[in-house]
């Protein structure tokens, strides 16, 4: 299906039977739409990635170095190993089926190898047949089958229709993870230089200049600095944002799409206000100018790689602790593997904030801050003024982005920052938020162009919930914390839910923020307050 053809009628016409043949009897088909392209061999080498090389997906010869079968096992044997998690995973699964329904990429495709339980059988019946006695002994019986070819090719294109969202294991009574099974799976592919480009280039880029899209020093302070100016225009106040600024007390780490994609940047003007108006002692960094960490998507190693950079800018800034700001998998990889591969950061000091003087016991041992716990601990305090009628224009809901939410427990702050910036919110249906939300369908590195048809087919769970509410109360603005949603989520809106705009929490904190001094009269994408007009420059 061309993208030109793609049609909402048609991708929600899905068929949920299975197929008659037994599933390990069904080759995988690899299509324009459902799959991403190869890594670029100069980025693999930039990484010193083993096996890079030009190659296609849709080709019969992948080009596999000679001795592939024994690099996946002998792989798959270390990891056992290394993980105690891993081991317990393939062996405890009783496939009851609990997760089928809950993967918003079965439900949209109805493709049963996108049941989570089907997807790790995929790496647990190779498992079985090498590293179990049942398994050697009963094979296909036992649910074992050989490694073969085809295996790895089903490998690539499942484990790539995987965006470790982890709602799957919300439901399962075992506590089974299958993002974690995917991690092993595409660690194993990785070994045989079958990595997708839009994870491994922004991988090579941001452990050469601090950031995915490859935006050296200049570049970045650049594109700071066009903010200020835009924040003049919007606001009539010229606020402070310092770069590289030693001994400032905060360290300020937002992903790189914050100061350079669209709707992004609008919460980065908002992040910007806020921190002037209650004088907060920050400063960026050119290196640490990405807090986001496609490693999650590679490796462990290279998740350590990158997530060291921020760490190592505080120490040389010489901060006394971090705030980060709205992004999905660099709060996955600071929450829940930060202190195993890269801390604890004991060289800072545990946050307190210099506004309120509230102690972040959580963040004792990564000390490093959720912008959405820092602001909503100032609302709290009253140390800050809204006007939430600047946000009259929107009619919001809000999703709960995997990572900060299932990932972190960030679950009541955003709410609490929306409700207090505007009038008109509107949550999705409670089986669709907080720990149960759906994913956007584009996460873990494959929101690319080359597989559209299965992001929106991924991101149709998602998008049927806010049609509900778009439907019941009118709803017009998507929010979110995570950079891959504002980019991939508007794409998503416009396939399944045309009209619905996407935010961050911090534009509705900006627009509504009443700064000492400020002469505006329309928010920070320069539409105008509503009832008033905008104020045209001379």
């Amino acid at each position: 299906m061309s993208d030109e053809k793609l049609k909402s009628e048609q991708l929600a016409d899905i068929d949920y039977n299975p197929p008659s043949k037994d599933w390990m009897d069904v080759k995988p088909v690899i299509k324009k739409g459902t799959f991403n392209y190869p890594a670029v061999e100069a980025s693999e080498k930039y990484l010193d990635l083993p096996f890079s090389r030009k190659w296609d997906p849709r080709d019969d010869d992948w080009k596999l170095p000679e001795n592939w079968k024994e690099i996946v096992l002998k792989g798959l044997k270390d990891l056992l190993g290394k993980y105690r998690s891993f081991k317990v995973f393939m062996d405890i699964c009783v496939r009851c089926g609990a997760c089928a329904d809950k993967c918003h990429f079965y439900l949209g495709s109805g493709d049963p190898k996108n049941m989570p339980v089907l997807r790790a059988e995929l790496l647990r019946s190779v498992y079985r047949n090498d590293f179990t006695t049942a398994g050697k002994i009963f094979g296909k019986l036992a649910g074992a089958r050989e490694l073969t070819e085809d295996v790895i090719k089903e490998w690539f294109l499942y484990f790539y229709q995987c965006t470790e969202c982890r709602r799957c294991s919300v439901f399962c009574p075992y506590g089974i993870d299958t993002a974690e099974i995917t991690m092993m799976g595409r660690e194993l592919l990785n070994k045989l230089g079958l990595g997708i480009d839009w994870i491994n280039t922004p991988a090579a880029n941001c452990f050469r200049t601090g950031n995915h899209l490859g935006i050296q020093p200049h570049g970045f302070k650049d594109s700071v600095d066009f903010a200020v100016d835009d924040l003049l225009d919007f606001t009539g106040i010229r606020v402070e944002a310092p770069i590289n600024k030693k001994g400032a007390e905060i360290l300020f780490v937002v992903p790189s799409a914050d100061y350079f994609g669209d709707p992004h940047y609008f919460g980065f003007l908002g992040y910007l206000a806020l921190f002037h108006e209650i004088g907060l002692d920050y400063t960026f960094s050119t290196f640490a100018s990405e807090g986001g960490n496609f490693g999650l998507f590679h490796s462990a190693e290279m998740m350590k790689r990158l997530n060291a950079k921020i760490y190592a800018e505080a120490r040389r800034l010489g901060v006394k602790w971090i705030i980060g700001g709205e992004c999905g998998h660099m709060w996955r990889v600071l929450h829940q593997y930060m202190d195993t591969i890269n801390g604890p950061a004991d060289f800072l000091e545990e946050p307190v904030s210099p506004i309120t003087g509230t102690k972040f016991e959580n963040a004792k041992s990564t000390k490093m801050v959720h912008i959405a716990e820092f602001t909503a601990d100032l609302i709290k305090h009253n140390k800050v003024k809204f006007d939430r009628s600047r946000n009259d224009h929107w009619i919001v809901t809000f999703h709960d982005s995997c990572n900060t939410a299932r990932g972190m427990g960030i679950l009541d702050e955003p709410r609490y920052i929306i409700r207090s910036t505007c009038n008109n919110f509107y949550d999705m249906p409670e089986n669709t938020i907080r720990e149960q939300t759906f994913c956007c369908g584009s996460g873990s590195g494959i929101g690319t162009d080359e597989n559209l048809e299965m992001r929106l087919r991924g991101g149709f769970p998602r998008a049927n919930a806010v049609k509900y509410v778009r439907e019941k109360h009118g709803v017009n603005l998507l929010t979110c914390m995570c950079a891959i949603d504002k980019a991939t989520l508007p794409a998503v809106m416009d396939f399944w839910v045309p009209g619905v705009e996407l935010a961050g929490v911090h534009e509705l904190v900006g627009n509504a923020l009443i700064m000492k001094g400020e002469k505006r009269s329309g928010d920070l994408r320069g539409q105008p307050f509503k009832g008033e007009e905008v104020k045209e420059h001379v």
